[in-house]
């Protein structure tokens, strides 16, 4: 998530936020990724059917139990496929001043369309180039979504509302 977020920086997240309303694109989220997205796996990431050129457009239904963070760029019903690095979602490119950009690094430009499926969610770190996200291991279920993180309190000169 660098620059919003640099390693080893700690958030608070509202967990209770999403019982009463939808995320939204744009939210930073904490979340389960499929296990396809952890360090250790070994496999494809991308567990469907997929054409090259195309984002993951489904992940593995096995949760992982590890933690991730992430922006989310598209949600359920959406269609979607990335150039340079952004989202282009039902056809509209998406202003990201934050994102760093992909510099010409493989995995940014998807133009094979997809359509996020219901109740899922596509998530992107803001450092695209270098960001394992939902282009490699498909969106996200919105029941492994944990909640947002809207607020960062350390290191203290960091400190600041996401």
């Amino acid at each position: 998530m660098v620059p919003t977020l640099e390693i080893g920086q700690r958030v608070l997240v509202d967990r209770v936020r999403y019982h009463f309303g939808d995320p939204e694109i744009g939210d930073i989220v904490v979340f389960h990724p499929p296990v396809t997205a952890e360090k250790d796996y070994v496999g494809p990431q991308c567990t469907a059917d997929k054409q090259q050129g195309q984002p993951c457009p489904d992940n593995d239904d096995r949760q992982s139990e590890e933690n991730f963070i992430k922006r989310i760029v598209a949600g359920p019903g959406d269609r979607l496929y990335i150039e340079n690095g952004h989202p282009v979602v039902d056809g509209e490119r998406a202003e990201e001043d934050f994102a760093r950009p992909c510099g010409g690094v493989g995995g940014c430009n998807f133009r094979e369309e997809i359509t996020i499926p219901p109740d899922h969610y596509f998530m992107m770190g803001d450092n695209r180039g270098s960001s394992q996200d939902s282009r490699f291991w498909g969106p996200v279920p919105r029941d492994w979504i944990i909640g947002q993180a809207f607020f960062t309190y350390w290191p203290p000169d960091r400190l600041g509302i996401l």
